[in-house]
């Protein structure tokens, strides 16, 4: 069983392309790769059988596919030989291959003719389709799709059976149940069907993000007392996107449990998962699950019920190159599927690229935790060294012709003078003469002097620089680049970079926002860029929703704990302004400190009312009521102006009682002949 995924153009990326084994002892291998083409390998001999490029192979290539079941071709074949009028297959049986496609899309190829055999269209699916699964003995067909709907074909008509909406969000994988009378279907939660009439018989939720593969376990329920019902007392298992855990649930009536009752640890996301099928409570079930890092996990338990712990593997299978030499160091050959043969003590394993993928059969030994098998890929798809350099020529140039360099259309290199010639050289050598200037060394090396570091980090360059750190993958390169601070900068590199490398760039600011804090926060800046400037481009894509999936997972899990986060901020906040205001009213009615400036509203002929009784001194009082008197003779006609001196002067008798009170003397005559 594969579990769809986009893929990469590396030949040697990590696993997840759709992907499948024929039933019959996995005779065949079958294989829809990135470029939009189906290919069919041989497992014996490991030769390709078949290649198949659809019409529409560009636009909508191919996101899933199923063999049809062995009883489902044994019928059809039997048929194909009764009505000879209808030529369609030849040979005894038709292997029947069912591709899902990117535009909602189903086509059924012939591995016998080797050419499409129908194609289901109208009325179905108008969006990418995720997952089909052959019912294995109606001759249905069963797909589900991001347009959140279910469909039931009818393959000998081509025509849509019965459609229903699956959930509220995409639907991403199904399961048909052993008795073929239950559907298993999965978007963010696990539905189980009944098939007759369409209505949900049990729910299951426990991933957080949405379900890759489903798959049942046991074909009859451990307890064999009670009769069976065809469902009730089944285990199947689920994965999901970006989930390391691989649950195993049960399925019961009586007991309305939505809980997983096992749970697989795995090292990343599964893409494809065999398994043996239980037919006992004493016989264990043995999982082989792929990751998308390229390795096997195997597992093997007796399904008996709850587990509190999740499970470990007992064997862990990963392939490497030799690595011969010194410089040369080990790199990991991702492996793309693996099925149990017959036997079920040894598993085909399917590895390397995905254009000219190896298989080989390996044995099985429980004792070992950990399996690494050394294998040497490089004939399989490097062309040769010889042939490389023959087809290689070096043009003749003119001085005055110009060389365009990779970057903005119309910088072109300087044209280098011609280099001395090596007798030349060795003449002035012999002579006594200069040694050649390291200029000319540096020519000779074909390296421009004139070109600084500063050159490189202009505006012009950043583009050029960061699409070449991209496809190099280099790691200095691209520091350079993304560790700036300047945002007009940043805007522009992400104005000028072809769109080829929109993806790349967001897949690296995804790597780099789970680094360290300081580079997450300059990686939000290009990351904010990228979305708002190329966002017309990246909602074109078709694939979009696997390509972010990753960063939007990342940025969902950061932004659960922003609601807390400014809950307690708030919190914190009032507490520390509570108790530095307490802080500052503590230093504030300190005994020692005296008002500065003292306003009352009453008139001034009873603020010295007020003060004759305070004072102690009868001299002070007449002094100031002399002044007092002075100036209201001076000043009666404006009575503007005698409120404005009865305050000043009461200003000037509240500095006198502070003095005596502090036990000053009577005011010094300089101070009362500035008063008068």
């Amino acid at each position: 069983m594969a579990a769809g995924g986009g893929g990469s153009c590396d030949p040697l990326a990590p696993a997840g392309v759709p992907c499948a084994f024929s039933p019959e002892r996995h005779a065949y291998f079958a294989l829809a790769s990135t470029d939009g083409h189906l290919r069919v390998w041989e497992t014996a001999n490991n030769r390709l059988h078949q290649e198949y490029v659809p019409s529409a192979h560009l636009s909508g290539t191919c996101t899933c596919l199923a063999w049809a079941p062995p009883r489902l071709q044994a019928k059809e074949s039997h048929q194909r030989k009764k009505r000879k009028s209808e030529a369609i297959g030849t040979g005894d049986q038709i292997d029947l291959l069912a591709l899902g496609t990117a535009v909602g899309s189903i086509l059924l190829y012939s591995t016998v003719k080797g050419e499409l055999h129908s194609k289901l269209v109208g009325g179905g699916h108008d969006n990418r389709v995720n997952c089909i699964q052959w019912h294995q003995d109606s001759g249905c067909l069963y797909s589900c799709s991001d347009d959140k709907h279910i469909v039931e074909w009818n393959t000998r008509a081509c025509k849509v059976k019965c459609k229903w909406k699956g959930d509220n969000s995409s639907v991403t994988s199904l399961c048909i149940s052993p008795d073929g009378k239950m559907l298993l279907s999965a978007g963010r939660t696990i539905k189980l069907w009944v098939l007759e009439t369409k209505e949900i018989y049990r729910h299951f939720t426990g991933h957080a993000t949405p379900v890759s593969s489903l798959m049942f376990t046991t074909i009859r329920p451990p307890n064999e007392s009670q009769p069976f019902d065809g469902i009730t007392g089944l285990y199947f298992l689920s994965g999901a996107v970006h989930d390391r855990l691989l649950n195993v649930w049960q399925v019961r009536s009586e007991n309305k449990e939505k809980n997983a009752v096992i749970s697989f640890t795995l090292t990343d996301e599964p893409v494809y998962i065999d398994l043996t099928l239980s037919e006992n409570k004493e016989e264990p079930v043995k999982l082989a699950v792929v990751c998308r890092d390229g390795q096997v996990h195997l597992f093997e338990h007796v399904l008996n019920g709850h587990c509190k712990k999740p499970l470990t593997s007992n064997c862990t299978i990963q392939i490497a190159t030799p690595g011969k030499g010194k410089k040369s160091t080990p790199k990991p050959i991702p492996i793309l599927a693996a099925g149990f043969c017959s036997d079920k003590m040894s598993l085909l394993l399917v590895y390397g690229n995905w254009f000219q993928p190896t298989m080989e059969r390996v044995a099985l030994n429980s004792r070992e935790p950990r399996m690494c098998l050394v294998r040497d890929i490089s004939n399989c798809w490097a062309p040769k060294v010889e042939t490389a350099i023959t087809k290689v020529r070096t043009p003749v140039m003119n001085s005055e012709a110009k060389v365009l360099v990779p970057g903005i259309p119309g910088h072109h290199a300087a044209i280098k003078p011609p280099l001395p010639s090596t007798e030349e050289v060795e003449s002035k050598r012999k002579l006594g003469g200069n040694e050649v200037s390291i200029e000319e060394r540096l020519g000779a090396m074909d390296i421009d002097t004139k070109r600084g570091k500063d050159d490189l980090l202009q505006t012009s360059s950043f583009p050029v620089l960061l699409t070449q750190g991209l496809e190099s993958n280099d790691f200095e390169m691209l520091n350079k680049v993304l560790q700036t601070r300047n945002l007009n900068l940043i805007k522009k590199t992400v104005l000028r970079i072809p769109l080829h490398a929109v993806i790349p760039l967001l897949q690296e600011l995804t790597k780099r926002l789970q680094g360290h804090p300081n580079s997450a926060v300059l990686m939000v800046q290009w990351l904010k860029c990228v979305l708002t400037v190329h966002a017309s481009y990246l909602s074109t894509l078709p694939d979009l929703v696997h390509q972010l999936g990753t960063l939007y997972q990342l940025m969902e899990s950061r932004v659960k704990t922003f609601q807390k986060l400014s809950h307690l901020h708030g919190k914190l906040i009032l507490l520390v302004t509570q108790v530095s205001a307490s802080e500052k009213t503590k230093g504030m009615t300190s005994l020692g400190q005296k008002a500065k400036l003292v306003y009352e509203e009453e008139s001034s002929e009873e603020e010295s009312d007020d003060e004759i009784a305070d004072k102690d001194s009868d001299d002070n009082w007449d002094e100031d009521e002399e002044e007092k008197e002075s100036t209201k003779d001076e000043d009666t006609e404006e009575e503007n102006e005698e409120d404005n001196e009865a305050e000043e002067n009461g200003g000037d008798r509240d500095v006198a009682s502070e003095k005596e009170l502090n036990g000053d003397s009577d005011l010094d005559p300089e101070n009362e002949s500035e008063e008068e």
